[in-house]
């Protein structure tokens, strides 16, 4: 079972995401902040891909050279504030095999709906890695989640920039097996279900909605 959840704190991420946070960044430089936090926890979430050696020649010699194995990765975005994580994780592996979800969260009752599917084949052959920016009460996550496994995938692991406590709790009780990675867990939700101190609606905000 994986640990309760990997903060990536290298000091780039947590800068890029100061400007997020601020009220007054423009939806163009947050769309280009979060693309650029996307390739940079990238590097962290596919730090244990599976290498194997292939044979190339240097202009000096041949040698054997590591190269991925396996499946191509698929990453889903859960619809729309998703796509903007998304683009930053293909600027890294743009041969990723790439699934959407698109749910809709029920603003009185907070849980969500799901509108849209549509996923990349053999998932249980391939590390899945779900994006996401907010993990606020962690209803979309789980339900998109349940969404991945029934639909066959068996090693995911997802990422956001922003968590609060109670989604990583309601994550844990829900899904202990997927690996989370967030960028910073903030300090709750409110009683709307926005995270504290948070960066608002990341899809309004990408999208300048």
């Amino acid at each position: 079972m994986p640990d309760s959840h990997t903060v990536i704190d290298h000091p780039l991420v947590q800068h890029k995401l100061s400007h997020l946070r601020a009220a007054d960044t423009p939806p163009h430089l947050f769309r280009q902040l979060v693309r650029e936090i996307g390739q940079l926890m990238a590097y962290e979430v596919l730090r244990d891909l599976p290498l194997t050696n292939t044979a190339i020649e240097t202009p000096l010699t041949a040698m054997q050279a590591p190269v991925i194995d396996g499946k191509k990765p698929a990453l889903v975005s859960i619809l729309r504030a998703g796509n903007g994580l998304l683009d930053g994780f293909l600027d890294i592996v743009p041969l990723a095999r790439v699934g959407h979800i698109g749910m809709r969260r029920d603003p009185d009752t907070l849980q969500a709906e799901e509108y849209y599917l549509k996923l990349p084949c053999a998932l249980g052959d391939r590390l899945t890695i779900v994006v996401d920016p907010m993990l606020a009460t962690a209803n979309t996550a789980n339900a998109a989640l349940a969404r991945l496994k029934a639909a066959g995938a068996s090693r995911i692991k997802l990422s956001s920039i922003l968590a609060a406590p109670e989604g990583i709790s309601a994550l844990r009780a829900a899904h202990p097996d997927v690996e989370l990675y967030v960028g910073c867990v903030d300090d709750h939700l409110n009683d709307h279900g926005y995270i504290v101190p948070g960066l608002g609606d990341a899809g309004d905000r990408i999208y300048g909605t």
